[in-house]
């Protein structure tokens, strides 16, 4: 059941039909596990990095594909329907996460392993 069934009483259909948010607890994941890997490894240490660059827009990209190929794989071994196990809760439960613990061993304070500049509109 959904936050906004549970508290608000409000019913939200069509929500096995949306994807993730590619942000970097999602994105930081594959790149930790070295599911992606930079062409170019330098920009791990440049500091903060333009929303809108070509490595970004292809980070979030992928993302997005990966994500929703894990729920597939996650769905398909524990014999669920996406109306059966959402993907807020392969993401909350899952990718979130796993992408916020294994931050937390690579780095200090646990942030991503891109850093990124935005205005908060993006991610």
């Amino acid at each position: 059941m959904d936050v906004l069934q549970l508290v608000c009483n409000i019913k939200v259909t069509g929500t096995e039909h949306l994807t993730c948010l590619a942000e970097y607890r999602n994105g930081g994941l594959f790149v930790d596990t070295g599911v992606v890997c930079l062409r170019d490894p330098q920009w791990l240490n440049r500091g903060e990095v333009n929303v809108g660059t070509e490595l970004i827009v292809e980070w979030r990209a992928l993302t997005v594909m990966l994500v929703d190929k894990v729920a597939e794989e996650i769905r398909k071994r524990f014999g669920k329907t996406p109306a059966d196990m959402s993907l807020s809760q392969i993401l909350e439960g899952g990718t979130w996460r796993a992408g916020r613990e294994l931050a937390r061993t690579k780095r200090p304070n646990g942030v991503p392993p891109l850093s990124i500049r935005s205005d908060g509109m993006v991610f």
